[in-house]
């Protein structure tokens, strides 16, 4: 187990902009795992899914799905630097 102490002492001896680029560097972290753990959730259930007979999506679909999220996150990005 890695000694979370000792890092806290370390990130607190950098400068500001480096503790910085460190939040950024979690940050990315924290997004990779939770997109890692969307996919596994995923694949967990494309069986269930096939088993069901859905009809496979093509890949425009997929597009329109995503450019949809994307659109709804800047969107209420926008909203919360407004606040």
């Amino acid at each position: 187990m890695p000694d979370t102490q000792a890092l806290l002492e370390k990130i607190q001896r950098l400068p500001p902009e480096r503790i910085s680029e460190v939040e950024d560097f979690v940050d990315f972290l924290s997004a990779k795992a939770r997109r890692q753990a969307a996919l596994d959730r995923l694949f967990a259930i494309a069986p269930a899914i096939e088993a069901a007979g859905a009809p496979p999506i093509t890949d425009e679909e997929i597009l329109a799905e995503v450019e949809a999220v994307r659109t709804a996150r800047r969107n209420q990005s926008a909203g919360a630097d407004r606040s």
